[in-house]
């Protein structure tokens, strides 16, 4: 085996999620979409791991999904189901949703590049950004907070799965991707939320 392909090995298998400010280890992604409910998104590094890429479209499409769940299909959101206290066509700030996502990936980012700063340096990342509802949090809140778009950000936790990514060379046979379309579509197509990862996943098993 080739010290090239050991390294993208190594690389393959450095995953870590960010929650609350704490960088924790984290399972495969497909498993970790299928354990949260809630929006998600998925992009890479470019540049050693210095810029992501397409960020402000991945943000947009986040924040979008976040408005449509919201307003159409609560429980997509809220790992225990919508509260009956829930209120419909809530402003979501696609600003408001870059700051708070952004806040968490600078210092995720940071702390995952001192944690392992032999590992990772000079390679690229793949990172899924997951935001969920919590519904504990939105208990607690009741009119406590005027500000409508305001108290939408309040109950939103944000979770980043962080892994190694090693693109191989292209125009390799070997390399190539084989693809498969399995299941139903999503329920809510102008979303993206992890528990359509799940049924997938059921979908595929049942083949």
């Amino acid at each position: 085996i080739s010290q090239s392909t050991r390294e993208r090995r190594k690389m393959s298998n450095c995953r870590f999620l960010y929650h609350n400010g704490v960088v924790l280890d984290a399972p495969p992604v497909t498993t970790f979409l299928e354990s949260l409910t809630g929006a998600y998104t998925t992009t890479r590094t470019i540049n050693s791991a210095t810029s992501l890429l397409f960020w402000e479209r991945h943000m947009k499409r986040l924040s979008s999904s976040i408005r449509i769940i919201l307003n159409s299909k609560p429980e997509l959101l809220f790992s225990s189901g919508s509260s009956s206290r829930f209120w419909m066509n809530q402003p979501v700030p696609e600003s408001s949703i870059y700051d708070l996502v952004n806040g968490s990936m600078n210092k995720a980012l940071k702390s995952v590049v001192a944690k392992e700063r032999e590992i990772i340096y000079g390679e690229e990342l793949a990172v899924t950004v997951l935001v969920t509802g919590n519904v504990e949090k939105l208990s607690r809140l009741g009119d406590k907070n005027p500000d409508q778009e305001r108290r939408v950000l309040d109950f939103l936790d944000v979770w980043l799965h962080i892994g190694g990514y090693s693109p191989c060379p292209l125009g390799v046979r070997q390399n190539a991707a084989s693809l498969a379309l399995v299941g139903r579509g999503r329920d809510v197509a102008a979303a993206k939320y992890s528990d359509w990862v799940r049924q997938g996943e059921e979908a595929s098993g049942e083949v």
